[in-house]
């Protein structure tokens, strides 16, 4: 099985510990796709302001149907979401 070292929020510093707060108090904690992407700063930057981007920007989806479409895509890919 494939091990990636994550980087745990007591241990995080930098830009990751700058994500990890900001995951904590949008939801009280820090999932593991941060800790995953967290051994490369620059892409969990970028990937976290695309999901801000594409969950809360401008759209004539409301925030419901965009949920529900994340929900729909992640079952279909077999994914927990």
């Amino acid at each position: 099985m494939a091990y990636i070292d994550l980087v745990k929020p007591e241990d995080a510093a930098g830009l990751v510990q700058v994500e990890y707060e900001k995951g904590i108090r949008r939801s009280g904690r820090v999932y593991n796709i941060l800790k995953i992407m967290s051994r490369s700063p620059q892409a969990l930057q970028a990937s976290m302001r695309m999901y801000l981007a594409i969950m809360f920007g401008e759209s004539e989806l409301s925030r419901a149907q965009r949920e529900m479409l994340a929900a729909v895509v992640s079952w279909t890919n077999d994914c927990f979401y």
